[in-house]
């Protein structure tokens, strides 16, 4: 049996601590990350594959129910709580069960069962699915801006500008500040799309109106090329030619 990759969300330490607990007796799960906080978990499902997420519904910030409707399809959810009147609501989402608190280890397992039979009459992934799993990531983005994340996606992103120790990102319909590297950055994105044409820029190669000399446009933007990154960005030119 493959190793399901899960996470746990719930607002109350106690609450996340006893379901780690009960997740390190199961050897067929891993752990991937237990936290408070949920946009910890947004930005970990946007970058990594999980399987299932614990999370339970009354929460400050975000509730279990605006989880789910943000994260769709893109993970399987178990519902932890202490109310039974949201388990109907629940099961509106990706839902594989319904833990009632307090949890009970017999209970929890009965659920690890269920989940494990679940992963069993999945078929063999074809290349298609494979290759959809992996351009996941690639088509949007979750950034940390004004004490926040917000999704950006790719197709949306022009350039990126660095600015010491800020990152200027120019969307086609408004402009971001960002605390991040550009090395950082550039990691994150798809190389077949973007590529670093300067010390201080990375542009999305299909935005390129016009090329002259040293330069590129995009839109209103007029991006340098910069001597250590020239012969990379001739060659790509000359592919086209």
């Amino acid at each position: 049996m493959r190793t399901i990759r899960c996470a746990i969300l719930d607002d109350e330490p106690m609450a996340v601590a006893l379901l780690s607990k009960y997740v390190e007796k199961i050897s067929s799960f891993e752990l991937v990350k237990a936290t408070t906080n949920p946009f910890e978990i947004l930005e970990l499902i946007a970058q990594t594959n999980i399987d299932v997420l614990f999370i339970d519904i009354q929460m400050p910030e975000l509730t279990g129910i605006q989880m789910m409707e943000m994260l769709g399809n893109k993970t399987k959810f178990v519902i932890t709580s202490a109310y039974s009147e949201y388990a109907l609501k629940g099961y509106e989402h990706n839902v594989v069960d319904y833990l009632l608190k307090p949890i009970s280890f017999d209970r929890f397992y009965k659920c690890i069962q269920k989940i494990e039979s679940l992963s069993q009459e999945k078929p063999a992934p074809s290349v298609e699915v494979v290759t959809k799993t992996e351009e996941k990531p690639e088509e949007f983005l979750f950034i940390k801006t004004d004490g926040k994340l917000v999704k950006i996606n790719l197709n949306d992103l022009l350039l990126v500008e660095g600015l010491k120790d800020y990152l200027y990102l120019h969307l086609k319909n408004e402009k971001l500040i960002v605390l991040d590297t550009l090395k950082e950055f550039e990691a994150k994105l798809p190389a077949s799309d973007f590529m670093r044409v300067h010390k201080s820029y990375i542009i999305r190669l299909d935005q390129i109106e016009t090329i002259e000399r040293n330069r590129v446009f995009i839109q209103k933007n007029i991006v340098p090329i910069g001597e250590t990154y020239k012969i990379k960005f001739q060659d790509w030119v000359k592919s086209f030619l």
